[in-house]
């Protein structure tokens, strides 16, 4: 099995060495995971630098003595995934960015679509991208990975047609697409941003906004997604065609 993860804001970049880990890492660690002396453990930024670690002691409930063995870095993989992901309703975002974290997924991109019944507005716009990045974290822990995804602000249509115009790939995910994902010219490289629309569907305008930024409509199979799981099945199906999982 491998090693626990925890995130860390920073660690020494130079090598062996003694880490103290505390707060809720260090509570979660010691008194929710019951860690030992002799124990891995890994240690992350989420952006990619991470060290492999062995417990040393504990102390109290919430804090993990381990010994830095070895420090290291991830680079970003390529082709670099982005799933642009329309608002769902209650607790289905989160539960979309969960399966896309543990999947592996590189960027999500919240999108305030017109069909969308939900709205992130104010304080409680705020609340709800708080929870979506803190999912991606846990998440991202849960599945024992050094880079997180990281989940930016939520976008309007236009700005979504900016960030398709600028791709190397760009796909709006649609039942009526003429063309499978499946068997759609990728690159090898750079960077693949997937749209994925709300229950209601993407709006006739936004599809043409989209096909103007160079982003074509595809679809992934014979039944129709919901859209909390579109997105998971569609990065699954990236990462296998471009080689990220083999």
């Amino acid at each position: 099995m491998t090693a626990p993860v925890f995130v860390v804001e920073h660690f020494d970049a130079g090598g062996a060495g003694r880490y103290v880990l505390d707060g809720p890492e260090g509570r979660h660690a010691v008194s929710v995971k019951r860690l030992r002396a002799g124990e891995d453990v890994v240690l992350t930024d989420g952006a990619g630098r991470w060290a492999e670690c062995v417990v040393v002691d504990t102390e109290g409930k919430d804090r993990l003595v381990v010994r830095v063995d070895s420090v290291g870095e991830e680079p970003g993989q390529e082709p670099r995934i982005t799933v642009v992901q329309a608002l769902p309703k209650g607790d289905r975002g989160e539960l979309a960015v969960e399966t896309m974290t543990e999947t592996g997924v590189d960027a999500v991109v919240p999108w305030t679509a017109s069909r969308c019944i939900t709205q992130w507005k104010g304080e409680r716009g705020l609340k709800a991208l708080a929870k979506w990045r803190a999912t991606a974290r846990e998440a991202g822990k849960q599945s024992r990975r050094v880079r997180f995804p990281e989940v930016a602000d939520a976008a309007s249509t236009k700005q979504v047609a900016a960030l398709l115009a600028g791709a190397d790939f760009a796909a709006v995910l649609h039942e009526e697409g003429s063309e499978p994902l499946a068997t759609a010219p990728l690159p090898s490289a750079g960077h693949i941003v997937l749209v994925v629309g709300p229950e209601g569907g993407v709006s006739p305008d936004e599809l043409a906004a989209f096909a103007e930024a160079g982003a074509k409509p595809y679809r992934l199979g014979r039944s129709v997604l919901r859209t909390s799981t579109a997105g998971t099945a569609a990065t699954a199906l990236l990462l296998g065609r471009t080689g990220r999982w083999s």
